[in-house]
């Protein structure tokens, strides 16, 4: 169904450009000019505008159309990722050792053991 929404959007969209292209510029569309009948001046200008109206609502619905039909195929899913199962909390064991998502950022934050200097470290002067 969103190939065929597709289709008849690319449609419009391309038939619209052709009305627009077709209106006389410089206030021709907007009434300026002699009057007269369906094909003067006015009426054609009154044609171009009512299509180009029609257009632009259907090129409205079908790009609404569009998004709807695109987000029912979207699922919703978490930014968190999971690490792994999360260790249960016994009833008596203290606050902060469960698994809570916490911990375990806790736990990946925590530095390694440390490494010895590679390099002396230089001492303060002592005063004696």
């Amino acid at each position: 169904m969103q190939a065929v929404v597709v289709v008849i959007h690319l449609m419009v969209v391309a038939t619209m450009i052709g009305v627009v292209l077709l209106q006389k510029s410089e206030g021709g569309g907007l009434g300026i000019g002699s009057t007269g009948g369906f094909l003067s001046r006015r009426g054609t200008s009154n044609v171009l505008t009512r299509t180009t109206a029609i257009l632009a609502g259907t090129f409205f619905v079908t790009s609404l159309v569009l998004s709807i039909l695109a987000g029912l195929e979207r699922k919703p899913r978490s930014i968190i990722q999971n690490t792994g199962a999360p260790a249960q909390q016994t009833p008596g064991a203290p606050l902060g050792q469960g698994g809570g998502l916490l911990d375990t950022l806790r736990q990946q934050e925590q530095p390694g053991p440390p490494t010895p200097p590679t390099q002396p470290t230089p001492q303060a002067p002592r005063s004696q």
